[in-house]
């Protein structure tokens, strides 16, 4: 997780990952895809009580 704050510091980074802990110390912008197109964006929480990535993601 360092290494990615450090970098993200200085650059843009694209990070593929499901562990929602591991995002959350990254903070920044965050892009739900679904089907290859873009679901919802923006920061972790908003797009966690997002009700189409709930819908999708966990069916509710």
């Amino acid at each position: 997780g360092e290494l990615f704050k450090t970098l993200a510091g200085k650059h843009s980074l694209v990070v593929v990952e499901h562990d929602m802990a591991f995002i959350e110390q990254l903070g920044g912008k965050v892009t739900v895809l679904h089907e290859g197109s873009v679901l919802a964006e923006g920061n972790l929480a908003m797009v966690q009580a997002d009700p189409r990535v709930i819908e999708v993601y966990l069916g509710r």
